[in-house]
């Protein structure tokens, strides 16, 4: 995924505000290595370049968590996430 992001990539979510490319991988890509397992519940196109995404993780320590977000992709990569936080299951 590392790759499809684009250099001015912005993140948002409940916990950051539209933060860049260089601090979105520095605080938030590196809990990948927190995950057990992940999984897409629906994937639904919105208005021009953005697309609406649910899903639904467990950690290693086996909590489980749900998030929604809308992700914005122009000429092929990533350039605005939405994410917004649905909570533990």
């Amino acid at each position: 995924m590392i790759g499809s992001l684009a250099d001015d990539l912005t993140f948002t979510s409940p916990q950051d505000d539209h933060i860049d490319k260089a601090t979105y991988l520095e605080r938030r890509f590196p809990t990948v290595d927190r995950l057990e397992s992940q999984r897409i519940l629906d994937l639904v196109a919105g208005q021009g370049d953005g697309v609406f995404i649910m899903y639904e993780y467990q950690l290693k320590t086996g909590a489980r968590h749900r998030n929604a977000e809308y992700i914005t992709v122009l000429a092929g990569q990533v350039v605005d996430i939405q994410v917004f936080f649905c909570g533990k299951l």
